[in-house]
């Protein structure tokens, strides 16, 4: 499988946050999540990866090559939304979709028209006079109509309620599917990867501690509830982590089968989401 991305042994140091990436690939045609707290190093990884900030050390490829700020063989198959769009504030959103759509070869008039009437946006206003959603709603559109291969995209439905996020993951899929394009995105609102992740990484003060698909990270980890007494020493071992109150406790694990030969059925099972996972990796023994 061919990897849109592929990251070897990336660092960078930011004041007292540093990142260290050791290896990451998002596979072509596929939605990869980035999960993690705020603070992760998310934003950072992106904005690596987009060529906004120099690295320490390491690499970043794009389909196998060196991704150059003034290589515009790959600059035209990528479709980027960031935390700001650098947009002019004054401007109407006609004008701001006419000097950019003319950057693009493969830019497609038709399909901006088609996304800027499902999203209910009105090109004659003015990107100031917009609401921080539809500014959000504005940049994804510009963002996807030149048909990009790869589209990476920072907390994109962040400031966008349920029902527009729903309308932004359907046209993310409807990209995937018509253009074979590859979506890789950070969120800390896991429930967008619940609908659309395929695979998922995980990061947590500037280091990745899990990633795979989204199927076998569901399949393998299981929240485990029992009565107080089955926590020994030995047994904790198993969990990534653990709430212990007065009459029992309720924890993750990352091996189902490991789970059941420890407790069998004297304990319940529940199936965790990526929320429930992503929690009980980054907050540690309570």
């Amino acid at each position: 499988m061919m990897n849109a991305i592929e990251i070897k042994n990336l660092r960078k140091n930011l004041g007292n946050f540093s990142l260290k990436i050791d290896d990451l690939k998002v596979p072509e045609g596929f939605v990869t999540g980035f999960i993690g707290p705020n603070g992760s190093g998310k934003t950072t990884t992106i904005k690596l990866i987009m060529n906004m900030i120099n690295k320490d050390q390491g690499t970043i490829k794009m389909w196998g090559k060196d991704y150059k700020i003034n290589d515009l063989t790959i600059k035209e198959k990528i479709g980027y939304v960031g935390e700001f769009s650098g947009y002019l504030h004054e401007a109407k959103v006609k004008k701001i979709k006419k000097s950019i759509s003319s950057f693009y070869k493969n830019w497609d008039e038709k399909l901006y028209e088609k996304y800027m009437t499902k999203l209910n946006l009105n090109e004659d206003k003015v990107y100031k006079d917009l609401s921080k959603g539809q500014q959000k709603k504005f940049e994804i559109v510009m963002a996807i109509s030149h048909h990009p291969k790869l589209i990476i995209m920072d907390e994109p439905t962040a400031n966008l309620d349920p029902l527009v996020r729903n309308e932004v993951l359907e046209i993310l899929q409807e990209r995937i599917e018509e253009d074979n394009a590859t979506v890789f995105f950070s969120t800390h609102i896991t429930s967008d990867l619940d609908k659309i992740g395929d695979y998922i990484v995980f990061i947590y003060k500037g280091e990745i501690f899990l990633a795979d698909t989204k199927d076998n990270i569901l399949e393998n980890h299981i929240i485990v509830k029992g009565k107080k007494e089955l926590l020994e020493d030995e047994t904790k071992k198993i969990f990534i982590s653990i709430d212990e109150n007065t009459f029992g406790f309720k924890g993750l694990v990352n091996n189902k089968n490991k789970a059941y030969e420890i407790f069998g059925e004297e304990v319940l099972y529940d199936k965790p989401n990526l929320e429930d996972i992503l929690i009980y990796y980054t907050r540690g023994n309570k």
